[in-house]
């Protein structure tokens, strides 16, 4: 038996221990009537700092642990009744993240052990099909070119090829840069310049598919970097009838920066070599990202097309496709490079409108996706939780407020305030743990295991997205749906230098 399998099995054996105490301790004997009534009746117990107070039973509670329905208001800010409601929802949010720990050991020990599927792999030879190249484009004078030129490159037949630059009102030298490009390749390039519409990359690569009538979309945004072979990587699945989307897999190109793009690029690590790859192996919901994947246009048709409307269009193309019958297949060894931010203030907005589009897919589509007689349940329950992963970030934070205030205000039961809140910092050590969990074996798969040193200081990164993520949901919910204000399109900011690139 290796030592990895060894170490596994322990911390598994750990994890049941501790179940099985906690079951046993909940299932403890009740007193005899007669000293509950009694216990009852007594008055409340005087506050305390004395340490060994949390070992003894509690009046009106007979459970050692503290987990009780029963709550009596210490101070009478609150009645009994709302923090017997307030404590049922404490439960609610820790049943919550305890599921969603569970499934990041899932995917993460499906991923080192289990059977994994690469079922396109192979594919290298067959009547290919006829695929335009969408690049999304708004003010990227400093990317375009290495795009372009790197497409010109692809390992694909020309005849059945075409890449087109979806210019949507930049005000920078983009549209010089693409006709620059466009007239020394006459017949690869069809630039796409838009003047006016609806902004955003929903509606721009809406217009442009009504001029495209290939078989194959494949989008890209204008900071990727393509490999040669990448085209026919990412075409392969489509030969497969079912296949609505495929995903490739982002690795960042400047990881070597700074501290918070290094962080990055174990994020993105853990949540495609891990989570996307270990859903497509579970035969769950893989999910179509917006960049380096592609959509069958008959699929797409066949759903209305693109939303216009929709902040996360990926997330909203992977939803409907999958409320139709299609199916999105992973890539995992498709990979393309991007950037990613280099500043806080970038991260954190970026991440503010991927959370903003994460939601609106979530409450547009949870309740469809129940109702479907096309979706396995399974894929149910695994697309809820994705849908659901945004959310979590203000849940939690609500789940902290809850534990501390049961804390001080239950007169009588303050061990279940103790209790509460150590398995809400039990999940933040152990719980969050299971995501950095995905994150080292990623790194372990990549093969680049310095980086693991790096592994604590996610933290602050989790806490800079728990907090960026609960502002945009307020924001949300308050500003936009409340008063109707209307969404707005937030670009990320590009770092390279555009000098030397037409």
């Amino acid at each position: 038996m290796t030592e990895r399998r060894r170490c596994t099995l322990r911390f598994i054996a750990l994890l049941v221990a501790c179940w099985l105490s906690i079951a046993l301790a909940w299932a403890a004997p009740a007193t005899a009537p007669a000293a509950a009534v009694a216990a009852a009746a007594a008055p409340a117990p005087a506050f305390t700092l004395d340490p060994t107070a949390a070992l003894h039973k509690k009046a009106r509670n007979d459970n050692w642990i503290g987990v009780h329905d029963q709550v009596h208001s210490r101070h009478g800010v609150l009645t009994d009744g709302t923090l017997r409601v307030l404590l049922y929802l404490l439960w609610a949010v820790i049943l919550m993240v305890l599921v969603y720990t569970v499934r990041h050991y899932a995917f993460t020990f499906n991923r080192l052990f289990g059977q994994q599927r690469h079922p396109y792999l192979d594919v290298s030879s067959g009547n290919w099909p006829t695929v335009t190249v969408l690049v999304a484009a708004h003010n990227e004078e400093a990317v375009i070119a290495d795009a372009l030129g790197a497409l010109l490159e692809v390992d694909y037949p020309r005849e059945r090829l075409r890449i087109m630059p979806v210019n949507d009102r930049s005000s920078d030298g983009t549209r010089r840069i693409i006709d620059d490009i466009a007239a020394r390749h006459p017949g690869r390039i069809t630039p796409f310049h838009r003047s006016e519409g609806k902004p955003g990359k929903a509606a721009a690569l809406k217009d442009a598919t009504e001029l495209v009538d290939s078989d194959i979309l494949i989008v890209f945004d204008a900071d990727y970097v393509p490999g040669r072979g990448l085209l026919r990587q990412l075409v392969a699945p489509f030969f497969d009838p079912e296949i609505g989307a495929v995903m490739g897999r982002v690795v960042p190109l400047n990881t070597g920066n700074n501290l918070l793009t290094r962080l990055l690029d174990m994020e993105r690590s853990g949540g495609y070599q891990v989570d996307q790859q270990a859903r497509m192996n579970m035969q769950l919901v893989p999910q179509y990202g917006g960049t380096v994947g592609g959509v069958r246009r008959a699929a797409l048709e066949a759903i209305g097309g693109w939303r216009d409307d929709a902040l996360a269009e990926d997330t909203d193309l992977t939803y409907r496709l999958l409320l139709r019958g299609w199916k999105t297949t992973y890539q995992n060894r498709s990979e393309c490079y991007e950037e990613v931010p280099e500043t806080w203030p970038v991260r954190v907005r970026q991440i503010m409108r991927w959370s903003k589009g994460h939601n609106q897919a979530a409450f547009r589509y949870a309740g469809a996706l129940l109702r479907s007689d096309k979706v396995s349940w399974r894929e149910k329950f695994d697309g809820l939780l994705l849908l659901g992963v945004f959310a979590m970030s203000p849940i939690l934070l609500a789940g902290w407020c809850l534990a501390i205030l049961l804390f001080y205000l239950d007169a009588n039961h303050w061990l279940s305030g103790v209790l509460a809140l150590f398995c809400l910092m039990s999940y933040s050590a152990l719980g969050n743990f299971a995501a950095f969990f995905e994150i080292g074996a990623a790194v372990y798969l990549d093969g680049s295991r310095q980086r693991i040193r790096l592994m604590p200081l996610n933290y602050f990164g989790f806490l800079v997205s728990l907090l960026s993520i609960s502002i945009a949901t307020f924001n949300q919910v308050v500003f936009d749906w409340l008063f109707k204000r209307q969404m707005a399109w937030d670009k990320t900011v590009r770092y390279r230098k555009p000098e030397g690139r037409a």
